[in-house]
């Protein structure tokens, strides 16, 4: 493990990234790590990463040769994106993604494949309209009535609801078949599932709320 931090931690990519974005994630988690060429978005913004993970195929030479050698952690493997080098390589409660979204959508994608395929991480990915992270076994969070609440699977997943417009019990999700897109919070809401496979997408004003339930909550998936 190259990075261990008892707090949330900000982890840069290389993507789409606005000022507000990146200081939102700054102001839960203070210790940021960069994904590639994530580095060259942290030193504008005036940030010095704890660790820089990847491949190094996108950071810029400037940027790599200003960097302490000791916190470069060269992953030479081809694999695996960058974002999974980083959620391999990563202890702390919860990881708050940004700069991860948005520029290509086969990097997005891919993204939240991986948020799926390491259940054990906790991370929320931060876009400009909206929020992803991996549904715990259990959740809950105050929303207000009529947020728009997403429930979209990458396998086949059950579930039971409270709080939603359309509750879930009874049905099963799979990517090709049922989805849970555009359902509506009447209120608080409580999830159940039963795999780790379902992706849940709210507005991006739910960050911090978001961020405060998965620290906090004792529902983890078991450790692959």
């Amino acid at each position: 493990m190259i990075v261990h931090h008892p707090q949330p931690i900000t982890l840069i990519g290389g993507s789409k990234l606005s000022d507000s974005d990146l200081a939102r994630a700054v102001a839960i988690g203070d210790c940021v790590v960069a994904a590639d060429g994530g580095a060259d978005l942290a030193r504008r913004a005036g940030l010095d990463p704890a660790a820089v993970i990847g491949d190094f195929d996108s950071i810029s030479p400037e940027t790599r040769a200003g960097l302490p050698e000791e916190i470069l952690h060269h992953i030479t493997e081809q694999d695996s994106t960058d974002f999974e080098k980083c959620l391999r390589n990563i202890e702390a409660p919860l990881i708050l993604g940004v700069g991860f979204t948005g520029r290509r959508i086969d990097h997005h994608l891919a993204n939240l494949n991986a948020l799926v395929r390491y259940p054990r991480q906790r991370c929320i990915l931060l876009g400009d309209a909206d929020i992803a992270f991996l549904a715990p076994p259990s959740f809950a969070l105050d929303l207000d009535p009529g947020t728009p609440v997403s429930l979209f699977p990458l396998g086949v997943v059950e579930g039971i609801s409270d709080g939603l417009q359309w509750p879930i019990a009874g049905l099963t999700f799979t990517p090709d078949g049922r989805v849970g897109t555009s359902n509506v919070a009447t209120g608080p809401i409580s999830l159940q599932v039963t795999a780790p496979k379902m992706l849940i997408i709210l507005p991006a004003s739910a960050f911090e709320a978001a961020a405060e339930a998965l620290t906090h909550s004792a529902s983890r998936w078991a450790t692959a």
